[in-house]
């Protein structure tokens, strides 16, 4: 644990902060980092979750506090969210890291294609009005969401996106607020899964939360649009890179 170390979390923390807030998908950065600096997979996986609470926690006030705060069905999507979530996380534990570093690297790439073409940007601004066969068809679809959120992560934000496009017709700021909520939430479970297997560094996890804060707040002043092309094509680069190396060091 030398301070390089230390100082290079911090620094993927900021830019993943940003990255999340600009594009998304700042996972797709942070756990590939922690997986090469040498901690375990299942390590990797519960430390990356300390700095996806405290953004969530940080992006839930402040959507509170501009009044789009969406509890009711939050809650009735969070709660399948969280069942999902403790079963996804036992399994990421139980997973070798031989396994669980294909797995990613399939996702990350995937998630990449979600980056390029953004389906969500479609979104137009309507009202919600859910009848109970959406609603349980949104709580089933909560309920596998919760597992994949529990068992890696990332790339969840545009899984929900998708779904809640698709059933509540709300606008993109709308729908953001509803995920920083449910994933809040569900976060804190398989966190604790996590925790309770012993499966978090503790320093790294702290040290990101600060770097994912500190890139946060950046980027929500950063409000060009110049600025989003940029980091999504940046992402992308990275995440190619990055789920190319993740597959060979599996070999």
């Amino acid at each position: 644990m030398s301070a390089a170390t230390i100082i290079l979390i911090l620094l993927v923390g900021i830019i993943a902060g940003f990255i999340n807030i600009l594009a998304g998908g700042g996972s797709l950065l942070t756990l590939p980092v922690l997986i090469f600096l040498g901690l375990p997979s299942a390590l990797s996986n519960g430390t990356n979750r300390i700095a996806i609470m405290a953004q969530n926690i940080t992006a839930i006030l402040s959507f509170r506090q501009s009044g789009i705060f969406h509890w009711k069905l939050g809650l009735l999507l969070a709660l399948p969210a969280v069942i999902g979530s403790i079963f996804g996380a036992h399994a990421a534990i139980d997973l070798s890291d031989e396994a669980f570093n294909r797995i990613l690297s399939i996702v990350m790439i995937m998630v990449l294609l979600v980056l390029v073409f953004r389906p969500h940007k479609q979104i137009r601004s309507r009202g919600v009005q859910l009848q109970l066969r959406q609603k349980v068809a949104l709580v089933f679809i909560f309920l596998l969401i919760g597992f994949y959120g529990g068992f890696i992560q990332a790339g969840v934000g545009f899984l929900i996106i998708s779904a809640l496009s698709l059933f509540t017709q709300l606008n993109l700021v709308h729908i953001n607020s509803l995920k920083v909520f449910i994933v809040g939430i569900y976060m804190f479970t398989s966190l604790a899964v996590f925790i309770i297997n012993d499966q978090v560094h503790w320093l790294y996890g702290i040290t990101l939360a600060i770097g994912t804060s500190i890139g946060g707040y950046l980027a929500s002043r950063f409000a060009v649009k110049k600025g989003e092309k940029w980091v999504r094509i940046i992402l992308i680069v990275v995440v190619i890179a990055m789920s190319i190396r993740l597959w060979y060091i599996s070999s």
